[in-house]
């Protein structure tokens, strides 16, 4: 037999404040039309003015526990994928156990930009295939709208805020790819490409800072390696194309998100797409595409799901699992 980690909730909360294309046309050169036609968004969630991301995470796990039909303390650990804390300490994750009253266990942040998720889950799953937590909560949040240098068209209209949730449950399967759970990871990174997306700020000096990006190298990157580290999950766990029911890609530019279904070989109409109406989250938008895909009963049990994400470092990486 082997332990597996299965899904047994998911969730996810967007602020209030939906902020139209249009809205930036009043103060930057832009226009709806341009910014469609570069990244495939039409419109994002804000935060509101003292809405931290731990606010965001506890409505995220909340929306998932009742998913779950769980409590705060049916849990083992909660992990929180996220570049934009409420404080450099304590992390958000314990703040979200504080939050929905969960009493027990442990809880801890894991930074690794828009790949902040892949990242948590595999984590998550070595927790469980190990024995050192039986139900783990894995939580991907953001508040990039702290972030954004308002006067850089290329980057402030990309991305949103958000936070999406996922329940992880130990599981016995018969340790082939029809198992339910986490069937494959893969993860990589490469420090040589850290100036191509950044933020120009941090404790070391005192400052917030602006996110950074060379948009046109952080493309030619994405599809490449995204597409790379699909395929290396797919392989180690011993499916094809052809057996996938959902792409769920990190939500950052229709653009990639087409350049990867492309390579891979699968129809459009087998990936999940939120970008339109979240924009770019970060380490949320797999999370919240997967409950949003869930939701909108395009998600169902027993469906093979891929999932990858790229964000800064580089970082990126991919699940192979089955819903």
């Amino acid at each position: 037999m082997t332990t597996r980690a299965v899904i047994k909730g998911v969730g996810h909360y967007l602020p209030d404040r939906i902020v139209p294309n249009s809205e930036f046309a009043a103060t930057l050169d832009t226009s709806d039309a341009w910014i469609r036609s570069r990244s495939g968004i039409e419109r994002r969630h804000f935060a509101a003015k003292g809405q931290g991301t731990s606010d965001l995470a506890s409505r995220a796990a909340t929306a998932a526990l009742q998913d779950a039909g769980l409590t705060a303390n049916d849990l083992d650990t909660i992990i929180v994928a996220t570049s934009t804390p409420d404080l450099t300490f304590p992390s958000v994750a314990t703040m979200v156990q504080g939050s929905i009253g969960m009493t027990r266990g442990f809880g801890f942040d894991i930074q690794a930009v828009c790949a902040g998720f892949v990242f948590a889950l595999c984590n998550a799953n070595a927790l469980i295939a190990s024995g050192q937590a039986k139900r783990i909560m894995v939580i991907g949040a953001e508040t990039f709208s702290q972030l954004m240098d308002w006067t850089d068209r290329a980057t402030c209209v990309l991305f949103g805020d958000g936070a999406g949730a996922l329940i992880l449950e130990a599981e016995h399967g018969n340790g082939d790819n029809s198992d339910r759970g986490i069937l494959a990871t893969d993860l990589n990174s490469d420090g040589r490409y850290r100036d191509i997306l950044y933020v120009d700020g941090g404790v070391s000096n005192q400052t917030v800072g602006h996110l950074r990006m060379e948009g046109k190298e952080v493309f030619r990157h994405a599809v490449e390696k995204l597409s790379s580290t699909a395929q290396r999950s797919m392989e180690s766990a011993g499916i094809t194309n052809s057996d996938v029911d959902w792409i769920v890609p990190h939500q950052a530019n229709i653009r990639i998100i087409q350049g990867i279904a492309r390579k891979m070989g699968v129809p459009l109409d087998q990936v999940i797409i939120t970008v339109q109406d979240h924009g770019n989250t970060s380490a949320a938008s797999i999370p919240l595409a997967m409950s949003v895909g869930k939701k909108s009963g395009k998600i169902k049990t027993g469906d093979l799901i891929v999932t990858e994400a790229i964000g800064g470092g580089l970082a990126w990486g991919s699940v192979v699992l089955r819903w």
